[in-house]
C-alpha cells in the first residue's frame, strides 16, 4: 500500500532450520537490505519501541525525520493523519511482517488495543538526540480515541 504520505510492504519470512537434523527451529524477518530500496536514505538510528497494553503513544510528527516500522512482538495500529486531514489505520503484528513509512511532516500514533506489551522496531533517517526539538506533539481533534479504550472497563 502507498500512500504519498506513508508506504506499506509485505517483509519477507524465513524459516530457519537446526544445523544437526534440519528440524525447523525458528524464523527470521527482513526488515531492512540496503539493496531493496524501501528506505532511500538509510537509517541512522534504530530502536525498539515498546508499548504497553491499551496504550498509545503520540500522536506526534517528526519534523525532520522520516521514520520506519515493523512490529516485532504483539499487535499494534499505527493511526496516521495525512497531509489531507484523512485517518489511515494500520494494523501490524509480528505474525504478518510489514514495514510502514511514515514521511517527515506527517502526523502518526501507536495504538497497543491487546493486553499484552507490544514490541516495534523503529529505523529513522536521522538520529534522535535528547531535546533536539524535531517532534511535535498534536492532537487528533476529529479521530475517535473511544474504540481503543479498554473492553473490559
Amino acid at each position: 500500500m502507498e500512500n504519498k504520505n506513508f508506504s506499506v510492504w509485505d517483509l519477507e519470512k524465513h524459516e530457519t532450520k537446526d544445523i544437526i537434523d534440519s528440524h525447523i527451529n525458528g524464523e527470521l524477518t527482513v526488515i531492512w537490505r540496503d539493496w531493496d530500496n524501501l528506505i532511500k536514505n538509510h537509517p541512522k538510528m534504530v530502536y525498539v519501541n515498546s508499548v504497553n497494553p491499551e496504550e498509545i503513544k503520540g500522536p506526534h510528527i517528526h519534523k525532520n525525520r522520516t521514520t520506519y516500522f515493523s512490529c516485532i512482538n504483539g499487535t499494534v495500529v499505527l493511526v496516521i493523519q495525512d497531509n489531507d486531514g484523512k485517518f489511515h489505520e494500520i494494523k501490524a503484528d509480528s505474525d504478518k511482517p510489514s514495514l510502514i513509512e511514515v514521511s517527515n511532516g506527517i502526523a502518526a500514533a501507536i495504538v497497543n488495543p491487546t493486553a499484552d506489551v507490544a514490541q516495534v522496531l523503529v529505523l529513522a533517517d536521522i538520529a534522535w538526540k535528547p531535546n533536539d526539538n524535531e517532534m511535535q506533539n498534536v492532537s487528533f481533534n476529529n479521530y475517535d480515541w473511544n474504540k481503543w479504550k479498554k473492553i473490559n472497563s
